[in-house]
């Protein structure tokens, strides 16, 4: 036991090695060409709020003396370390640098490893002289504001390990003959600039590299079948570009790939059968392109996969029956696609399921009842499919639903009373047709954050039970047949943080008014961010106490049967963007402080009985929102007429 504690010391010292200092006896001086080469990058930077290089004096040791600088025995420098993210004592300090990096820089012949990331300003290009490091293995020069283009000079840099350049503003494309040349590289991150082009067929050649990050860029071309000689290739992310043309069949030869993420490029064409090849995939995302075709069968075949989403896509053909093999997967997400037939039952076998959705396509049949089986499912989105339900089947309530998503499935008829036992959160019936009252036991679904009836045949007022729901954020009745006052929408409950509503959508109804102003004050209503009232009976006036309102941005109260002066109270209401008041009974002026508002961008009080000049305003507003109000005058209008 003793002689392994001492070898475990030996180890650690050794690894302690390049950031311990030693007495100049022990070790060699530091090299004059390395302190100057350093000095020259300290002179280049000009500001350096958190003092990280306030150690670097001429006067002193670079290898003993200077913070971030490491040296080897004989005095040359292997390791520059001045990250904006700072280890101080237990805290994480965040700090930035101003200023270019040096050309000096690239004297550092014997450096190993410079890490320059996350000091945020660095700015201007990186120097070709970097390409003199040839024992340079790592290159950290990520979240800075670099520009300029990758120096082609890099292909030297044969022994570099990891490579970070990700979040810059680099340009230009990636140089072939580079990426060729690093065949020592085991990751390689170029994410979030504005680098173009395609990518380089000799990536091929980094047959040691584990991670490829390029998402966030502008590369376009169609994706080199060499990348499937990367047999090391652990994660892919070449998301958010504009890659067009078909998933090479070579793909499938990435067995070790854990994550795959191609969202948000143009890529055509099918999902190819190989995919059955990436058997460590765990995490496959490949939505918002133009794929179309089936899914193959194969794609059942991925023994570890546990996020598919391939959402937003032109997907057609059915759900493969192999997909129930699928067991270790959580999510699947095929939402908006053109995918037919029915639910195959063999999605019963998806034990770990959590979220399942469906959305948008054109699936149809009767749901499978194995699907109860489903215990791990949180969420489940079969909306806007022509699946005829009638009524929404009973074996749903075995379920463990948090959010159930059935928006224009068909269903008929009143809402199923079993609802009122569950722990939904989110409960989307919208574009349905159905009919009844809002039920009483409503107010026993005391989980409900966020509840849409819209676009259904609806009526009765809202019952005082509703007042119970406590956690509501969010609430869409809008084009039902609801009549009564609002009072008990807008004083409900709240069980805080939460239940405040954020927003709210009640319009083409039978609502009638007047709004009691002080429901509007309720803590229900505190955060608000939209209001929408419109095609109502609400009459009378607009309640001054809008102007408690500080978060709303959105309100909409159009044809509403308003009397009265718009209150300049609403003035106060300062994050306001959208302010719809036409087709009223309203009287008096504009008011100059709402019309100035300054996040105002969309403004119509058209069709009312306002009066008077049109105040000076800075939001640009159509002659529209101001049309039929016979007493209206100034811009955009007609100027007024002088006595």
């Amino acid at each position: 036991m003793e002689i392994s504690f001492h070898n475990n010391m030996f180890s650690l010292l050794l690894l302690l090695l390049p950031s311990l200092s030693f007495s100049p006896s022990a070790w060699a001086a530091c090299n004059a060409v390395d302190k100057e080469a350093l000095l020259g990058f300290k002179r280049t930077i000009t500001a350096d709020p958190s003092r990280l290089l306030q150690s670097w004096i001429s006067s002193t040791d670079c290898c003993t003396s200077w913070k971030g600088v490491a040296c080897n025995s004989v005095g040359r420098v292997v390791n520059v370390t001045r990250s904006g993210l700072v280890s101080d004592d237990d805290d994480l300090l965040d700090t930035f640098m101003n200023g270019t990096l040096s050309p000096s820089l690239g004297n550092l012949s014997y450096l190993q490893l410079l890490d320059l990331s996350n000091l945020k300003n660095l700015n201007g290009p990186i120097p070709p002289e970097f390409g003199k490091l040839r024992r340079l293995t790592h290159l950290f020069l990520n979240s800075n504001q670099l520009t300029g283009s990758i120096p082609a000079t890099f292909k030297h840099l044969s022994r570099l390990e990891r490579l970070f350049l990700n979040n810059n503003h680099i340009s230009g494309i990636i140089p072939f003959s580079v990426i060729g040349s690093l065949t020592a590289l085991t990751e390689l991150g170029l994410s979030e600039n504005q680098l173009r082009g395609s990518i380089p067929a000799t990536i091929g050649k980094l047959v040691l590299l584990t991670k490829l990050d390029l998402h966030a860029n502008n590369i376009s071309g169609s994706l080199p079948t060499t990348i499937g000689k990367l047999k090391s290739l652990k994660y892919l992310d070449l998301s958010q570009n504009t890659i067009k043309g078909s998933i090479p069949k070579s793909i499938g030869g990435l067995s070790a790939l854990v994550l795959l993420d191609l969202n948000q490029n143009q890529i055509t064409g099918s999902i190819p059968s190989s995919i059955s090849g990436l058997i460590s995939l765990q995490f496959c995302r490949i939505s918002e392109n133009k794929m179309t075709g089936s899914l193959p069968p194969s794609i059942g075949h991925l023994p570890s996969i546990q996020r598919l989403i391939l959402e937003n896509n032109k997907l057609t053909g059915k759900l493969p029956a192999t997909m129930g093999h699928l067991v270790t997967l959580t999510e699947l997400f095929l939402s908006n696609n053109r995918i037919t037939s029915k639910i195959p039952s063999s999605f019963s076998n998806l034990q770990n399921l959590q979220t399942l959705d469906l959305s948008r396509n054109h699936l149809s049949g009767e749901l499978p009842t194995e699907l109860a089986k489903l215990q791990n499912l949180q969420t489940l989105d079969l909306s806007f499919n022509p699946l005829g339900l009638v009524s929404i089947p009973k074996w749903f309530a075995k379920l463990k639903l948090f959010r159930l998503m059935l928006a224009k499935t068909g269903i008929r008829g009143s809402l199923p009373r079993w609802l009122s036992s569950t722990s939904i959160s989110t409960l989307d019936l919208s574009d349905n047709a159905l009919t009844g009252k809002l039920p009483r036991w409503i107010g026993n679904m005391t989980s409900l954050s966020l509840l849409n009836l819209s676009n259904n045949g609806l009526h009765s007022s809202i019952p005082a039970e509703f007042k119970n729901l406590r956690r509501l954020m969010d609430l869409d009745l809008h084009s039902n047949k609801f009549s009564g006052n609002l009072d008990t929408i807008f004083s409900k409950g709240t069980d805080d943080p939460i239940g405040h509503y954020n927003s709210i959508d009640l319009s083409d109804n039978m609502f009638a008014g007047p709004i009691n102003d002080s429901v509007l004050q309720s803590s229900a209503m505190d955060s608000i961010t939209s209001l929408v009232l419109s095609y109502n009976l609400l009459k009378g006036s607009i309640p001054k106490s809008i102007r408690k309102l500080s978060e709303l941005r959105i309100l909409k109260m159009v044809s509403n049967g308003l009397s009265g002066k718009i209150p300049v109270e609403l003035g106060d209401a300062m994050g306001l963007t959208t302010i719809l008041l036409s087709r009223n009974n309203l009287m008096g002026s504009i008011p100059g402080k709402v019309i100035n508002l300054n996040e105002l961008k969309e403004f119509d009080v058209s069709h009312n009985q306002l009066r008077g000049e049109i105040p000076p305003h800075k939001a640009i507003i159509p002659v529209s929102s101001f049309i039929g109000n016979p007493g209206l005058c100034g811009a955009p209008l007609p100027p007024c007429e002088r006595s």
